[in-house]
This record gives structure tokens, sequence and C-alpha cells, in this order.
């Protein structure tokens, strides 16, 4: 089963965190997580995949990050 959450490149050092199955960028304490740095959006996206995996949505398998620059994904 897919990850929930990855990154988008927005410009060069610019990162986004968006929901994979709804294509919004994740809000998290009324702040969008977006325009971060490529350590910070990283992490963010392990958290968060770890957190929907631990919480039985997103099935079995460990956490993997999927990376989006644009529409084309790599």
């Amino acid at each position: 089963m897919a990850n929930r959450y990855a990154l988008r490149m927005e410009r060069p050092h610019s990162w986004t965190v968006f929901d994979v199955f709804t294509g919004q960028r994740v809000e998290l304490k009324q702040q969008s997580m977006i325009g971060m740095s490529t350590r910070d959006a990283d992490a963010m996206v392990d958290r968060l995949n770890s957190r929907d995996i631990a919480a039985g949505e997103g099935g079995p398998e460990a956490p993997r990050k999927r990376l989006v620059d644009g529409s084309r994904r790599i």
C-alpha cells in the first residue's frame, strides 16, 4: 500500500509536504507545510507516514518516501 504523504519540489531547495490521495498540501496546527528545507520536509514526511502506519491506515510496510518534481515522480 502506498504511503499517504510525500514531497513536492516547488522550486530549488523549497519543498511542500502533501497528501498523495487528495493532492492537497499538509497543514498542521494551522501552518501549511510549504517552503520547507529538504531536511525538514523529509523528516516531516517520515514522521507523518510513520504515524499513519501506526494508526493502521498505511498498512504493515515500512515508510517509504515519494518525491515529486512537478508532475514527474522520481
